[in-house]
């Protein structure tokens, strides 16, 4: 149907005016998501630290508004669990754990929102063994990424609070978010799904729950994955379990293996390796403190 040019712009007015501003908003919201995803691909092939460091709060900001337009938007609620862990811990965390605290939290939020969007009602903090594994069971692949950085995150902020033994009591379902991305896809995210677990049984003494061998397998299988080109790798694995075990010489050689390995080695992941980079040479400092 050919319709006059007055007639058609009218047609358009009336059909906006009938989804009304909140419907707009999310219009708006949706159609970003592909713009997002281009966003974080450009900022993780990022090299220059400070540049990372001053843009990602804009985006943050930016994904947090488009979130209060489309509050359920399950891409956009991930991208800021995402974005408050990758701020959390490349660029505050050294500097500020109490601020970096802040940030996990904020980053277990919005996942748990993503989660509950996705059909996951019960409390996440007080639910029992048993009641989460049933309600865990019951997502699916899509889901995987929500599991992912709402796990990271609260592992992190768990991880900062050791003195808190309310909060250390939680790790156990943090640990069973992340099982439940491993039994959906293993290699998610550049292998970190192992990288979890290498810190979850390398940074606790056996006694405590920790176990060496299980801790070393997980990051020989994290390293696998990319191939050794995820440098975040063997600096986690010096911090944490060469570090819990004693281990200098095997601290430093991951170390030196990291800051030895040129610029550009894995474009894809470069922020990441830069972030690496920067967290072998703060750990280096500090080695004679340490063994």
């Amino acid at each position: 149907m050919n319709l006059p040019l007055g007639a058609r712009l009218l047609l358009v007015v009336t059909l906006f005016n009938g989804l009304g501003a909140c419907s707009m908003g999310q219009m708006v919201a949706r159609t970003s998501e592909s713009i997002m995803d281009g966003n974080i691909e450009a900022m993780n092939r990022e090299t220059d630290l400070a540049l990372a460091a001053g843009a990602i709060p804009a985006n943050i900001k930016l994904i947090e508004g488009l979130i209060r337009e489309d509050p359920r938007n399950v891409t956009l609620l991930v991208n800021a669990a995402q974005a408050f862990y990758g701020y959390a811990f490349g660029f505050v965390e050294p500097q500020d754990p109490e601020r970096a605290d802040a940030l996990y939290a904020r980053g277990v939020q919005y996942g748990v929102r993503a989660l509950r969007a996705l059909g996951l009602s019960l409390e996440l903090s007080r639910a029992g063994p048993d009641a989460l594994d049933r309600a865990l069971g019951g997502l699916g692949k899509s889901a995987v990424p929500a599991l992912f950085w709402t796990a990271s995150n609260w592992a992190k902020q768990i991880d900062l609070a050791r003195t808190d033994p309310a909060l250390i009591a939680q790790l156990g379902s943090a640990e069973r978010l992340m099982n439940r991305v491993r039994e959906l896809k293993a290699d998610f995210y550049y292998g970190g799904v192992d990288l979890f677990y290498g810190v979850y049984y390398g940074g606790r003494a056996p006694m405590l729950g920790g176990d060496y061998s299980k801790s070393e397998q997980a990051f020989a299988a994290a390293r696998a994955v990319t191939g050794g080109r995820l440098l975040i790798v063997d600096v986690l694995q010096a911090e944490y379990l060469e570090r819990q075990r004693l281990d200098a010489q095997a601290f430093a050689r991951l170390l030196t293996r990291v800051l030895d390995t040129p610029l550009g080695y894995f474009p894809e992941m470069a922020l990441a390796n830069q972030i690496a980079r920067q967290r072998a040479r703060r750990l280096l400092d500090k080695q004679n403190d340490w063994f």
